[in-house]
């Protein structure tokens, strides 16, 4: 792992909290990175899952330097090249494939591959990954399942997304192998087309106060 991996993933350890966020263009974009700064989470996974997201993604970083953006629902080697260019510093994707993860490598880039099986997991260590994504959460058994991965891969750092929310956000953050948690009930995607950014910000807060005060608990 590279001195840039460790300050990236440092930076979503501290945070606890990865929005996941779903913007069509540039102008949505900055006005979500605004939204979550104002309530105190400047990090976003902006997907691909949208014609606007590399727009998002490249504005976002050369506009927001603070913010410390990602590319998610990342599935080819070349939409690696593309986020690596448009400046996303971190990748996540929703599965585990090794041209994906090599690439990512390749440009120095961290990269959270998503992984369901333990089968997954080891051949994410060996491909060098000390910190996945496990997904979806929720349908692969959630917190329990986490208490159950860990057991035979000490050391490796999740960060569960798919089904989280604020009601069962502690169950994930008061897990030790849990760097962070990702998660997109702060950043719906309704409150993003109606341009509800209040809301947004409200949602951060309450977000950033639960992820702190467990923290402060834990």
């Amino acid at each position: 792992m590279t001195a840039s991996d460790d300050a990236v993933l440092d930076a979503l350890g501290k945070h606890r909290i990865v929005p996941v966020v779903v913007v069509d263009g540039a102008d949505q974009g900055l006005a979500l990175a605004d939204a979550l700064v104002a309530g105190g989470l400047p990090v976003a996974e902006i997907t691909l899952r949208t014609a606007g997201g590399l727009d998002a993604i490249r504005a976002v970083a050369a506009e927001r330097p603070d913010v410390v953006v990602g590319a998610g629902t990342v599935t080819t080697a070349d939409q690696v090249d593309a986020v690596v260019a448009a400046g996303a510093r971190y990748i996540v994707s929703p599965g585990l494939s090794a041209r994906v993860v090599q690439r990512a490598q390749e440009h120095g880039v961290p990269v959270l591959p998503g992984v369901a099986t333990p089968s997954e997991i080891m051949a994410a260590l060996d491909l060098g990954i000390s910190t996945v994504k496990l997904f979806p959460a929720s349908i692969v058994g959630g917190p329990a399942a986490l208490k159950a991965f860990a057991a035979p891969f000490p050391g490796l750092q999740f960060v569960p997304t798919g089904g989280v929310s604020a009601a069962n956000l502690p169950d994930y953050l008061g897990l030790k192998p849990v760097l962070a948690v990702g998660g997109s009930w702060m950043v719906d995607k309704t409150l993003v087309d109606a341009g509800d950014w209040a809301e947004i910000t409200r949602r951060s807060a309450e977000a950033v106060d639960l992820a702190h005060a467990h923290t402060l608990e834990s």
